[in-house]
């Protein structure tokens, strides 16, 4: 693979995030990068469990999971709650946002994904620093509560759209459902499969898949823990873990011939 080369020096965000040929970095490209999937899953897990347990059963990464909710209010004829109505439409319109500041990150030739783990530390922040500041009897309905949760929701919109677009060959990080499914689905393929081909995909599915399940499910025996303890000021854990993810993402930036394929070529 060819990089242009640029005459300008760059500053210090752009030796951070910019990058000659904008590569996107592969979850096998290296050790940081095989690291970043089951770090993302310890954050969606502990974010989802802490908010569910700790906003009156707000999924945040798992934001289908709210629909569920809602229609069976609606049928039984219960009062829905307001973040149980708008998590839905805030998570698409972040994910429709995420994807036009993507565009324009590829416009200007700056890695997306450093990008991406930032904005998604930022937004844990936000959430964690009105957790804190609000009272521990605060209704989860309070206007400030109701922000707090929308920026959850976009924390985890950001970091499902993060593995679309800025991280080639990782599996969802947010959502449990569909990896259980292709886990087991290819560990059935290894165990009984007759084609050689067909066992060493599943194979190579699975060695991607089993971390992130494996982080999501220490995230949320992690976060239930501490929100059993601490209440909603135990957003503090994905919040620790989100500067970790960063370190991850910028050190894959840095490191070109690690990536997979470039912007310009995708």
């Amino acid at each position: 693979m060819r990089f242009t080369r640029t005459e300008s020096r760059p500053g210090f965000l752009g030796i951070i995030f910019r990058h000659p040929g904008v590569p996107i970095p592969c979850v096998d490209g290296s050790v940081g990068m095989k690291l970043l999937p089951f770090v993302l899953g310890l954050i969606a897990g502990s974010v989802d469990v802490i908010g569910f347990l700790g906003l009156n059963g707000l999924f945040t990464a798992h934001i289908t999971g709210n629909l569920v909710i809602l229609a069976a209010h609606i049928v039984v004829g219960r009062e829905a709650s307001l973040p149980l109505v708008i998590s839905v439409p805030v998570f698409i319109i972040v994910l429709a946002s995420t994807r036009l500041l993507a565009a324009g990150l590829e416009r200007a030739r700056i890695a997306r994904l450093p990008v991406l783990l930032l904005l998604q530390f930022v937004l844990l922040c936000a959430f964690l620093v009105i957790c804190l500041a609000a009272d521990s009897g605060v209704s989860p309905n309070a206007a400030s509560m109701i922000v707090a949760s929308m920026l959850g929701v976009s924390a985890m919109a950001v970091q499902n759209a993060l593995g679309r677009i800025a991280l080639t060959g990782a599996p969802s990080t947010a959502v449990l459902t569909t990896n259980v499914t292709s886990l087991t689905m290819d560990v059935g393929e290894m165990l009984l499969g007759r084609d050689a081909s067909r066992v060493a995909q599943a194979r190579d599915r699975a060695k991607h898949i089993w971390p992130v399940i494996a982080g999501f499910l220490l995230g949320c025996a992690l976060g239930a823990f501490c929100e059993a303890s601490l209440g909603l000021s135990s957003i503090v854990l994905p919040t620790a873990f989100a500067p970790i993810a960063l370190v991850l993402g910028v050190g894959a930036s840095l490191s070109p011939a690690k990536a997979l394929s470039s912007i310009k070529g995708e």
